[in-house]
């Protein structure tokens, strides 16, 4: 579902994503950072109130939207939760008339990403301390 920024649903989203992105690399969200994600779109998958997964897009250009964050909580993850979350938000993509899905994908990620027909685009580098591709998906 779509998330509303500065929302409850928003909140845990943002604690999700620090527990699973940012925790494991000793970082955090600055407020700037955050405040930016008012013109995404962003997208959560919850169990009542509980949050399961999520990511965020954000328009890269007229046609190209960039998936970021994308987060499963460890307890959820193995059970459809990644796939569900990814389908939506090309579905959203798509339907909002864009052609194209980029990401840069952290290399522990690329065989997920690649299973939903992701292509690797370009050399590996670094981001937040972690090896990542950019990889992209026509709509």
């Amino acid at each position: 579902m779509q998330i509303e920024h500065g929302s409850a649903q928003y909140h845990k989203m943002v604690q999700l994503r620090y527990e699973v992105l940012r925790k494991p690399l000793g970082l955090a969200f600055s407020d700037a950072e955050l405040a930016k994600e008012k013109v995404d779109v962003l997208i959560g998958a919850f169990d009542d109130d509980r949050i399961l997964g999520c990511c965020v897009l954000t328009e890269e250009a007229p046609k190209v939207v960039r998936l970021r964050q994308m987060a499963v909580s460890t307890r959820s993850q193995g059970m459809g939760i990644g796939q569900a979350v990814l389908r939506f938000a090309e579905t959203l993509a798509r339907d909002r008339g864009y052609k194209t899905l980029t990401m840069h994908a952290r290399d522990t990620a690329q065989g997920f990403y690649e299973k939903y027909g992701y292509a690797v685009i370009g050399p590996q580098f670094m981001e937040v301390s972690v090896p990542h591709h950019v990889m992209q998906k026509s709509l």
